[in-house]
């Protein structure tokens, strides 16, 4: 028995004084807490609009898409089919054979090119009418060739030696070639020459066919054609040597390089117009090859109209929204009307009920 009535009967029990809770001894251990510090911000409180979708307003909404979007498919398709669109395929139309004929009768430099094709107006054709060559199966977006080129020697006269990234068309007779690479390299080279059934002349005015972006920025004006086409082996078109890049705008055209395998490119624009009833002559000196790979060549007539060339696809792809639309607010009126059901009361929602979140 302790004689000392001062010490405690057990000096290992723990005070409440000692490290407890609200305790004011610095030296005691704090607990880690990871919730986060409150804030409106943190937990999503701030006000926001929550609508609730009932039937009303779904009905509404489905209607209000519908109101909207036919009047706009059916403007679309109206002015899609206003502009008068010729196709005229002449690949195999000029050259007669197998395959292995057709590639031997283009690649020679003696066989005549010349071909002869005739194409009716069956509606009339208001100025300006623009000529396009189509290409299909020609995938212009293969990697190696998109790469095969030197921007910095199209733009810039001094650098025309920056040919690296244009293997395999860099040089020709131990030269750089300018422009080079296999874009410039296969430069499409089929010509038209058209006039109507009494001996109009339609001049193909070919200025201005190309971006003004494109001119202005990425072709030099200093910049001159230089050991073009000297290899080998001959790709396509040949340049002017006395013109500077920028105002040779079939390059230009052809060196925007398609994304799809089947494009159309301008060749040039008619400022004339064409009765409806008339036939077009066009003498094509069909050079380009397209036979190796079995492509398609084809030449293109077309107006425009507000929303730009024939062009079907956007305003059936508004009718079907439109028409899917309208379809889905009368299929949910008449289930409200059949089979109503009652809503519930938006006052029990928690955000409603406890605005606060405590």
């Amino acid at each position: 028995m302790n004689s000392n009535p001062s010490t405690p009967m057990n000096a290992h029990a723990p005070s409440s004084s000692s490290g407890g809770a609200g305790s004011p001894d610095s030296n005691a251990p704090r607990r880690n807490s990871k919730r986060p510090k409150y804030s409106r911000f943190t937990q999503q409180e701030l006000p926001a609009c929550k609508p609730i979708l009932t039937p009303k307003w779904v009905i509404s909404a489905f209607m209000l898409v519908t109101i909207v979007f036919i009047p706009i498919g059916v403007v679309s398709l109206l002015a899609s089919r206003d502009v008068v669109e010729i196709v005229d395929r002449y690949d195999n139309a000029c050259i007669q054979g197998t395959k292995s004929q057709k590639v031997q009768h283009i690649q020679s430099a003696t066989t005549n090119k010349t071909c002869i094709r005739s194409l009716t107006v069956t509606k009339r054709m208001k100025q300006p009418i623009y000529v396009y060559y189509q290409l299909d199966n020609y995938y212009q977006n293969h990697r190696r060739y998109v790469k095969s080129r030197s921007d910095q020697q199209l733009k810039n006269r001094g650098d025309e030696n920056e040919t690296s990234t244009c293997k395999p068309e860099h040089e020709a007779n131990g030269m750089s070639i300018v422009p080079c690479g296999l874009v410039a390299w296969s430069l499409f080279n089929d010509t038209y020459s058209l006039s109507t059934s009494n001996n109009r002349q339609l001049t193909i005015n070919k200025r201005h066919i190309s971006w003004k972006s494109d001119r202005d920025e990425k072709f030099g004006s200093d910049v001159f054609p230089k050991n073009f086409q000297n290899g080998s082996l001959i790709g396509g078109g040949r340049l002017n040597d006395s013109i500077p890049l920028n105002e040779q705008e079939d390059l230009i055209v052809w060196m925007r390089t398609a994304a799809l395998p089947t494009f159309r490119k301008l060749y040039g624009k008619i400022e004339q117009d064409i009765e409806a009833g008339e036939t077009i002559n066009v003498v094509v000196q069909n050079r380009y090859n397209t036979y190796s790979f079995s492509g398609k060549k084809k030449l293109v007539l077309s107006t425009t109209s507000w929303l730009g060339g024939k062009n079907n696809f956007i305003g059936i792809a508004y009718l079907a929204v439109g028409g899917l639309c309208f379809l889905l607010a009368t299929t949910f009126t008449i289930i409200y009307f059949v089979k109503p059901r009652h809503l519930g009361d938006p006052s029990y929602l928690s955000w409603n009920r406890n605005p606060g979140g405590h």
